[in-house]
């Protein structure tokens, strides 16, 4: 098997993980990883999307089919997360790959000390 097929399951797999267990925590491994095998910055952010959506929703049916998926507690973010969705699209083509770099590091700086801190 080649290296790159080699490093493709093992992300795909690391990434299915910790989006299964942390929700949207596969994103935030699979921008860095995604950039290590070389991809652009926006692009690592605009393919972890693509990855995360078929692993999300194969989480949402295993947790809603095992009955631990209070849906209706959640139902009420759906329409602004869209609209929040359809914004980061937008500014995703008007944001430079430097400052995308930033605001995902500083993101994941301010997750990781409110974690910690809780």
């Amino acid at each position: 098997m080649k290296k790159q097929n080699v490093l493709s399951v093992t992300f795909g797999f690391c990434i299915g993980v910790i989006n299964g267990l942390l929700g949207a925590g596969g994103g935030m491994i699979a921008v860095p990883l995604l950039k290590q095998v070389g991809f652009e910055q926006k692009q690592a952010h605009i393919n972890a999307v693509a990855i995360i959506l078929p692993i999300t929703a194969l989480s949402v049916i295993l947790y809603w089919r095992q009955g631990i998926l209070p849906f209706s507690e959640a139902v009420g973010y759906i329409p602004t997360g869209l609209l929040g969705a359809l914004l980061g699209t937008w500014l995703m083509k008007k944001i430079s790959a430097e400052w995308l770099k930033k605001l995902f590091g500083a993101l994941m700086v301010y997750a990781g000390v409110r974690l910690l801190a809780s």
